[in-house]
């Protein structure tokens, strides 16, 4: 075997070799790596373990119940405005 394709071999091995230890480490290979490890759960220390997280979900459950009374509120005076204009159109004095 020539010398020339000795080295080249050697060369070859050395940069894939190099190439795949570096994938290795990489941070892909470490988020590949944990969620083969541990599926889909979440990691310790992540953010759905964040005591933030549930103040926000609290406030967004206050805050929907809030718009959903907010909304009966605003039909409720859409109705009335509507009777009021209803009785206007009849002819119905205003005092009544």
């Amino acid at each position: 075997m020539p010398v020339e394709l000795v080295v080249e071999h050697i060369l070859t091995s050395v940069i894939v070799g190099a190439t795949l230890i570096g994938i290795a480490f990489s941070p892909l290979a470490r988020a590949l790596g944990n969620r083969l490890m541990h599926g889909k759960t979440p990691v310790p220390g992540s953010v759905a373990e964040d005591p933030r997280v549930d103040e926000l979900a609290e406030d967004n459950t206050m805050l929907r119940r809030q718009l959903a009374e907010m909304e009966e509120r605003l039909e409720f005076a859409e109705r009335l405005l509507a009777q009021v204009k209803d009785r206007a159109a009849l002819g119905a004095p205003k005092g009544a």
